[in-house]
């Protein structure tokens, strides 16, 4: 006789998405993203809704415009740890080339994507994976939401 099953008290709260490398593709992404945090409790206008979709939309941006190699996608995965309270977003791409966090002048046009990721997570870093690329991850903090029945 096998003992009974038990169901986690709080079950994996994930999401996982291929995208086009390509403007419309990081907007979908962002989109998406928004849809999702919301389902998860944790509506449009919150701050901690914004932070993390305003992260999402840094790391697929960054993923298009500067890893961008023809013909891959980029992916997007999100995984809500109300544990910890946080939401961990993860980007990856096959460009081999490491993102670099700088430190542009006022007048320059671009650079400031990692410098916002740094303030609004977290933290943040960027992992190897398997094959060529890279998966850059933030983790954004989220207020604990209860779920009734769950």
């Amino acid at each position: 006789m096998s003992a009974p099953r038990t169901q986690s008290p709080t079950p994996a709260r994930t999401f996982a998405q291929r995208f086009s490398a390509t403007r419309r593709g990081a907007r979908l992404a962002r989109l998406l993203a928004a849809h999702q945090l919301t389902e998860w409790g944790h509506p449009h206008g919150t701050e901690a809704h914004d932070t993390a979709v305003l992260v999402v939309a840094e790391l697929a941006s960054n993923a298009v415009l500067h890893s961008r190699v023809p013909g891959r996608d980029f992916t997007l995965s999100l995984s809500l740890d109300d544990s910890r309270g946080v939401v961990q977003i993860e980007v990856t791409d096959t460009h081999t080339a490491q993102p670099a966090r700088l430190a542009p002048g006022p007048d320059e046009d671009g650079g400031r994507g990692l410098v916002l990721v740094d303030a609004l997570a977290v933290s943040w870093g960027v992992s190897d994976r398997l094959g060529p690329g890279k998966t850059v991850w933030a983790e954004c903090a989220l207020p604990r939401v209860a779920h009734p029945g769950w």
